[in-house]
């Protein structure tokens, strides 16, 4: 018999059974880890306030590959002589890696250089108006766009811009050299240009304008041949060109010399739609090939077609956009090619916003012609080749020089050729300013009434140039080869166009149900 005592529990004990022995130990395991994720958390939280800043690990496990940059940033930051801007040395890193490729069609454009470049693009356009590229270290004009501020000051595919206001670009990207060229309208640039294989260079001082809108140029060269210049592949281009052909064949077009000379490229779906009107349905206009995967094979649909012969002309200045048109027509529609080899830009570009506002823009693929023919580097070759002939790229002359009787240099020879293209008279083209040249620059300051002087200077010299530049818009040999091959394809008799009369002629020529007395 058990005696209780005084202040004890008088609740019997309960029995252990089974069912309370499996409770007692889930209770035991559910504090077990419970007391496991205190300790761990208090562990973070110390390490956090008194480790180092790469201690704990969030998100994504280390890298092994990035030790090297992280070792390079932190010594960077905590050693070098002077305070460095953590962006600075994280946009040079992407810099470094995208410049690593060697591809002078990627790009990284940071935050800043993105909001500008973007701004110069929105702001009306407003620049001299050229393509460029890297090059061998160089920035070299892949075309000037037509009508533009470049193309009046006589820059030409393939020139080299050395510096731009005295400071040299030479080992520039292209987007800082974008940037110092770029500018409001009004505004004056001085670049200067490498021509050719020649060591010389000239001072070209450029007006920036607004670049045109207008990429598409449309004219009757003949009664029944038509001349249409796209000069980029921009989104409006197709609706232009769409409209420009209902309008030539009004106008009696029975055949077309298509014309991408100088045309830098542009959009791919701009180019695909292009080439779309004049390739029959389900031949292929061009195939995308990404890495490590198979072609996108990209093929013709239905819908109107241009059914009248057509010709392409392309040069060097035809690049990118405007050979996946040349290569579409030449290899699935047997459209000839006439001109110049082309530019040579096998691959596709994508352009991606990163989070902080910067941009990267790289190559994700190459793309190849209907028969899987790869253009990179080596261009699209003419069927008919035709070059240009040396007056059509002749370097200015130094408009502010005075070039007269006696004087002995490279810019006499470049306005000898430029007085023999337009007919006149030189003598043998040898740089020397003899008294055969001083006639022939008096017989053409009489011809535009300038005053006779025998001198080339100021407006003489201004004049000589806009005479070349006339003859090379009206008599361009390029375009008459074309016309020549069309014609000849197409069995058609080409008569020159009509010309309109003028206002004055309009009022001389009274119409035929006008009645006239005398006064």
């Amino acid at each position: 018999m058990n005696e209780q005592r005084p202040g004890q529990d008088q609740t019997p004990a309960p029995e252990e059974t089974p069912a309370n022995s499996i409770r007692m130990r889930t209770f035991q395991f559910i504090m077990l880890i419970f007391f496991l994720v205190l300790a761990t958390a208090g562990l973070t939280v110390f390490a956090l306030t008194f480790g180092e800043e790469k201690a704990v690990e969030v998100g994504a496990p280390a890298r092994q590959e990035f030790q090297k940059l992280f070792s390079a940033y932190d010594q960077l930051q905590s050693e070098y002589y002077t305070e460095v801007e953590s962006d600075a040395l994280i946009n040079g890193a992407i810099n470094g890696m995208v410049e690593a490729l060697d591809d002078p069609y990627s790009d990284y454009l940071s935050q800043e250089e993105a909001t500008q470049f973007m701004n110069s693009i929105s702001s009306s356009f407003e620049g001299i108006g050229a393509e460029i590229q890297e090059r061998d270290g160089l920035i070299t004009v892949v075309s000037p766009i037509a009508n533009s501020p470049a193309e009046e000051a006589g820059i030409l595919p393939g020139d080299k811009i050395l510096s731009v206001d005295g400071e040299s670009i030479q080992g520039m990207s292209v987007t800082d050299a974008v940037m110092l060229i770029r500018g409001e309208k009004g505004t004056e640039v001085t670049l200067t240009i490498q021509r050719g294989d020649s060591g010389n260079t000239i001072d070209l001082t450029v007006e920036r304008d607004e670049i045109p809108l207008e990429t598409v140029y449309a004219e009757m060269i003949s009664e029944n041949v038509a001349h249409i210049r796209i000069t980029s592949f921009s989104q409006d281009t197709y609706t232009e060109l769409v409209e420009a052909l209902a309008n030539m064949e009004e106008a009696g077009m029975e055949a077309l010399v298509l014309d991408v000379r100088g045309n830098p490229g542009g959009l791919l779906t701009t180019a695909r739609e292009i080439a779309d009107l004049f390739v029959e349905e389900g031949e292929i206009l061009f195939q995308v090939e990404p890495r490590n995967q198979e072609s996108e094979i990209f093929r013709a649909t239905g819908g109107d077609k241009i059914d009248v012969p057509v010709t392409l002309l392309i040069d060097g200045g035809s690049a990118s956009a405007s050979e996946i048109l040349a290569g579409a027509l030449s290899e699935s529609a047997d459209v000839t090619l006439v001109g110049e080899n082309s530019f040579g830009k096998g691959t596709v570009q994508t352009a991606n916003d990163l989070p902080d506002g910067a941009n990267l823009k790289f190559t994700t693929a190459k793309w190849l012609t209907p028969d899987g023919n790869w253009i990179h580097e080596t261009g699209i070759a003419p069927d008919v080749e035709i070059g240009y002939p040396a007056y059509m790229t002749l370097p200015l002359f130094d408009t502010e020089a005075e070039l007269k009787e006696g004087v002995i240099s490279e810019e006499v020879e470049v306005a000898e050729q430029m007085l023999q293209a337009i007919g006149y008279e030189v003598g043998e083209v040898d740089g020397l300013f003899d008294e055969t040249l001083t006639e022939a620059v008096e017989t053409f300051q009489e011809d535009n009434e300038l005053e006779v002087t025998g001198i080339l200077t100021g407006d003489t010299s201004y004049a000589v140039i806009d005479a070349l530049r006339e003859k090379i818009e009206n008599d361009d040999p390029l375009v008459q080869r074309a016309v020549e091959v069309i014609v000849e394809e197409a069995g058609l008799v080409s008569e020159p166009a009509a010309e309109e009369p003028s206002a004055e002629d309009a009022a001389e020529e009274p119409a035929d149900d006008q009645q006239t007395e005398p006064e």
